[in-house]
């Protein structure tokens, strides 16, 4: 298979949106399909018959491709091994090997860390990783699931998964686009049309679908976050939240 014409990658922690993000993109039927097509696959028996089985399950008919990941070292291990890299190779020539003409790049954040951890670790107990628009709630009970043990975990990964991010941008001065969660689902439209446009990809003819999923905070969240950010402070000198 002949490699995209244009490359991009979603990179993300956690519960930053970037699922709805995928959908929105792939929904233009012009933006590739940036799913997570490393997930179901093994970094250290990867073929590039697999890498371009990725090529070709994410790329619309106009050449472009994407993948969304939240970065892991055992993948570019991976990738290094299998196109024989030297290990001075940074991090994004390596990528830029299994993912030819990827020269853009999108970082999903989000502000408020406490509640990206809850969300988190509400989608582990609940089983619930998302909800299509419209569809009905599950009715279940997680109320008795609070641990703050898991919760201060979570806090802290999706802070270190960031610095790594940081780093695979940093080495090679990328300045990707970055997409805050807590703006993304106040301008929706806006920020579909911001990405398109910095992917140069033409938007007069590209119809936006609304969007797919419905939020999943509930009482139950909020009283988790509030019980949270009191335990994470006990016992400080200087409250900070």
């Amino acid at each position: 298979m002949k490699p995209p014409k244009q490359s991009y990658t979603i990179w993300f922690s956690q519960r930053t949106g970037s699922t709805l993000l995928n959908y929105a993109l792939s929904s233009t039927g012009a933006a590739g399909n940036p799913c997570e097509w490393m997930h179901p696959r093994d970094p250290n028996t990867i073929s590039k018959a697999e890498v371009e089985a990725m090529w070709k399950e994410g790329t619309t008919s106009n050449g472009v491709f994407g993948v969304k990941t939240c970065l892991t070292p055992e993948w570019i291990q991976g990738f290094r091994k299998l196109y024989e890299l030297p290990e001075t190779a940074t991090q994004a020539e390596v990528w830029r090997t299994a993912f030819p003409n990827c020269n853009k790049h999108i970082w999903m954040t989000r502000r408020n860390k406490v509640r990206l951890a809850v969300s988190w670790w509400r989608a582990i107990v609940s089983g619930e990783w998302h909800r299509k628009y419209g569809e009905k709630p599950q009715e279940q009970d997680i109320s008795d699931k609070y641990s703050f043990d898991a919760i201060n975990h979570l806090f802290i990964e999706s802070s270190i998964r960031e610095a790594a991010m940081e780093q695979f941008f940093s080495e090679e001065g990328i300045i990707p686009l970055t997409i805050v969660y807590e703006d993304f689902i106040l301008d929706y439209e806006g920020t579909v049309m911001k990405v398109l446009e910095f992917l140069a990809i033409p938007t007069d003819n590209v119809n936006i679908s609304p969007p797919s999923l419905d939020r999943l905070a509930d009482d139950v969240s909020e009283q988790w976050v509030q019980r949270f950010r009191e335990e994470r402070q006990k016992e400080w000198e200087n409250i900070r939240w």
